[in-house]
């Protein structure tokens, strides 16, 4: 039986291993070019550590001096040693360029291109290769004909038809490009890349967007909608005016599946004002907007006092000429 194991590097890279219930994750991510740093590969150096975000494992044979009980009751694991028993998602304590590899190039091409108001835009991609990615992973979009790329979180989750939201932004090379787009346009792009993405849900959870940012917020709910979720999440958006508000049927979508799920909009305020609906005592911070929202967002929990099991964030620039 074959699993699905996440690689991700320090520097934000992720690739995807086919991994065999009999298989070391050290040995499949080899027979890709994968190099996880490792020197023995019999569980006696420590070199291969790493650690667990998601998912099931055998961590198999190995000495104390290389992986301490107190480790592993943490979720570290030794590439050379641990095999699948579910998906994982793993974190390597190395950068991409160190296991000389890259993110992975894909082809695709343009399968529907629909304005959702005067201000944005979705696009989704037909893609000739297997792509896989977390929720809340982005990818870098070269714009045809220019030689340059923009990078755009998925709006779906995996499994689904590849989709992107765009914000109109004037003289804009991704704007401009939609603007006569037809399906079967050929585009190129790499990735998956992020750190931002969902992990288990161990706890309440509170989602901040701001403008596009609600875009790997809808993978990350799409996702969840699938599978459940026990604890409430609870999704604040903020946008600057009524245009920029979209997304609405999505979200009501997610909340008639997902009884977990609540969710409020914000117009020009501060979505700081709106945390009515936030969960209280431990809890789990997802934030994406501009860089202006997020160190606004920062700033207000540092002043009031309130520290989250976990914060994620992403910050986002629009790109324009």
């Amino acid at each position: 039986m074959g699993y699905m194991v996440a690689l991700n590097f320090e520097d934000g890279v992720t690739r995807f291993v086919d991994c065999a219930s009999t298989d070391t994750v050290a040995d499949a991510a080899y027979r890709l070019g994968l190099n996880i740093p490792l020197d023995c590969r019999d569980g006696a150096c420590g070199t291969c550590k790493l650690f667990c975000e998601a998912g099931t494992f055998d961590g198999g044979e190995y000495i104390e001096d290389a992986l301490t009980d107190a480790e592993a009751s943490e979720g570290y694991a030794l590439a050379c040693q641990m095999k699948p028993r579910s998906d994982l998602v793993l974190r390597i304590a190395a950068s991409s360029d160190v296991c000389k590899t890259k993110p992975a190039p894909f082809t695709a091409s343009i399968a529907s291109v629909n304005r959702l108001s005067d201000t944005t835009t979705v696009f989704t991609l037909d893609v000739a290769e297997k792509l896989a990615f977390l929720p809340g992973q982005y990818v870098n979009i070269e714009v045809p004909g220019t030689g340059q790329h923009r990078s755009y979180s998925f709006s779906s989750a995996p499994g689904t038809p590849a989709e992107f939201l765009v914000r109109h932004i004037p003289g804009g090379l991704m704007t401009g490009f939609l603007a006569t787009a037809t399906p079967g346009t050929a585009v190129t792009f790499t990735g998956p890349v992020g750190g931002f993405y969902l992990r288990p849900v161990e706890r309440p959870v509170l989602m901040l967007a701001g403008g596009t940012g609600l875009a790997p917020f809808l993978s990350m709910l799409d996702q969840l909608a699938a599978t459940g979720a026990k604890y409430p999440i609870h999704l604040v958006y903020g946008v600057t005016k009524d245009a920029d508000l979209v997304g609405l049927d999505r979200l009501n979508a997610v909340a008639a599946k997902l009884p977990a799920f609540t969710y409020t909009t914000t117009v020009g305020d501060y979505v700081t004002q709106h945390l009515d609906g936030a969960p209280t005592g431990a809890f789990d911070l997802y934030l994406c907007g501009p860089p202006a929202m997020v160190e606004a967002v920062r700033t207000h929990f540092d002043t009031a006092g309130i520290k989250p099991a976990s914060f994620r964030y992403e910050k986002f620039n629009p790109s324009g000429v």
